[in-house]
């Protein structure tokens, strides 16, 4: 370190106007040790700001992502000394009405073994707090890559709602006949228009059993994702920007940047694009032999 005439590091720090990381940062004399804990600890702050209800796994994960080789319990220590370990304490509304008469169908998607995207979609609903009423959101995911493929945020808890994220999603998807949709019994994927809607594009049709949540779990898993990381952080003015800002997260955030732990902790977006590539690779050494 060259002659600091008798000045302390704070004072160097003040006169500079620069941060203690950023000293040591760019000091080509410095210590390589506290410049890279400094380094670390920065970047785990910027992911945590980003992605406030993300954990130890998706912020290692992040972290790796980013190039650094790092150990998940040095990552947690530092979570735990600055506070950045994130608790979920909220409750959630049941928004499933299946006391109706409509035709509910057995339980498909407990069978499947998914070896690709569009052979089992997923579908959900809730409901979310504007500053002066309550709306709500149908969204349909792919089971294999949990990308959200289709959804509809409206006031009215009805029929039309879901029959808006359905056919977003066939329009969207284009699925080949072979796909199954599962739901839970409520009244709105029974419908009469609803289940014709999926039979006219040859989708077979999946409910949950009787009085088990855990049918549709990673549906269900993902209501809270959108709650925590989204809903939460935000307080809508009306439904248009609702429906603004749930649009961005779902299409630009959750399916092309948010890590999935069940996907190797990659974005939905970028699994099937993966998987695509390992497809086509696999087809083409195929045709070679």
């Amino acid at each position: 370190m060259n002659d600091d005439g008798g000045l302390t590091m704070r004072r160097r720090l003040e006169l500079g106007r620069v941060s203690r990381s950023s000293f040591y940062r760019f000091d080509p004399e410095g210590q390589s040790g506290a410049n890279r804990d400094l380094e670390l600890r920065d970047a785990i702050q910027r992911i945590a700001l980003e992605w406030p209800c993300y954990g130890r796994p998706r912020i290692t994960a992040e972290l790796r992502r980013q190039g650094w080789t790092v150990n998940p319990k040095r990552v947690y220590r530092r979570m735990r000394e600055d506070n950045l370990l994130c608790v979920r304490k909220r409750k959630f509304v049941i928004t499933t009405d299946s006391n109706h008469g409509r035709t509910v169908y057995p339980n498909l998607a407990r069978e499947l073994v998914l070896t690709g995207v569009n052979q089992l979609w997923i579908a959900d609903l809730t409901y979310i707090r504007l500053r002066e009423e309550f709306v709500f959101l149908a969204a349909i995911l792919d089971a294999f890559s949990r990308r959200v493929v289709g959804w509809a945020l409206d006031r009215h808890l009805d029929d039309e709602l879901t029959l808006a994220a359905l056919r977003m999603a066939i329009q969207h998807r284009s699925p080949l006949t072979g796909l199954v949709h599962h739901s839970d019994r409520g009244s709105q994927y029974a419908s009469r228009d609803y289940t014709d809607l999926l039979q006219a594009n040859q989708i077979r049709i999946s409910m949950s059993r009787k009085g088990n949540p855990w049918d549709n779990a990673a549906c269900e898993s993902f209501m809270k994702t959108l709650k925590y990381e989204e809903v939460y952080r935000n307080e809508y003015r009306d439904l248009a920007e609702a429906r603004a800002m749930i649009g961005e997260f779902l299409e630009k955030i959750y399916n092309q940047k948010r890590l999935h732990s069940a996907l190797g902790y990659v974005p939905p977006a970028e699994f099937e694009a993966q998987r695509a590539a390992q497809t086509l690779e696999a087809a083409s050494r195929q045709l070679s032999l």
